[in-house]
């Protein structure tokens, strides 16, 4: 099943930045969406601002931290649409900050939202898709697992763990399943120093409204990977702004 007319597409983290707008852009291209996220309210909005245009989507609560909404997220495309396509692990936290200052709360907050997250995610769809013997895991790191830069060794560490894991579920994956996945580079959404101290906050804003790329490009690029006809598949994409170094 080639492009994405019909798809029946999952996204964690869908309620705002990168997962919003992959869903807007998706939606736009005729998939039917499952959308998870944690803020019901945000989430309710990127459902309903998708079907006043005539899209498909619904919502489901989802903590990735927790198996059994990652569980409910599935089922809930397979009652609604009888099947599942593409998971999109897109739920992310960059609370970073010195290791002088401790934050071992956010510390456990990345491991537990980009490696456990991801692969609850990887637990409750990969018996869907061996069952099916289709389905496209894409999963979303970051450039920081290429480049490590203070103070965001933790949240490099954890995008590593995505980037090593991506590569060998890809390995076990098999002729029927694809895996993909995509490096964003600094993105323009609300994560960008949310939670992290005042100083590195301020520096980490600043530099976002100076070089950053739209949540629309690494859409765009989900997208490519998702169109590619069966038998395609896209291993790794890295976008980012060319300002960045």
């Amino acid at each position: 099943m080639s492009g994405i007319q019909g798809k029946v597409i999952a996204i964690t983290g869908a309620s705002s930045g990168i997962g919003e707008a992959t869903a807007v852009h998706l939606a736009a291209r005729g998939a039917r969406l499952v959308l998870g996220a944690r803020r019901e309210e945000r989430l309710n909005a990127v459902v309903d601002g998708i079907t006043a245009k005539g899209g498909t989507a619904s919502g489901v609560l989802v903590d990735v931290t927790r198996r059994e909404d990652l569980q409910r997220l599935t089922d809930t495309a397979l009652d609604r649409y009888g099947r599942l396509d593409v998971l999109v692990s897109n739920a992310g936290t960059m609370a970073v900050s010195p290791f002088d200052d401790l934050r071992q709360d956010d510390w456990d907050a990345m491991v537990a939202t980009h490696i456990t997250g991801l692969l609850n995610g990887i637990g409750a769809a990969l018996p869907v898709f061996r069952r099916q013997r289709s389905g496209h895991f894409v999963n979303v790191g970051s450039t920081a697992a290429y480049v490590v830069k203070s103070p965001q060794a933790v949240y490099a560490a954890t995008k590593t763990a995505v980037k090593v894991l991506t590569e060998g579920l890809r390995q076990e994956s098999g002729p029927d399943l694809r895996v993909t996945l995509v490096s964003p580079g600094f993105t323009h959404t609300e994560g960008i120093g949310k939670g992290a101290g005042p100083e590195v906050a301020a520096a980490m804003t600043r530099q976002r409204d100076e070089i950053a790329m739209p949540p629309s490009a690494v859409a765009s690029a989900i997208a490519y990977a998702i169109e590619q006809p069966g038998g395609v598949d896209v291993g790794e994409i890295v976008v980012r702004p060319t300002a960045q170094a």
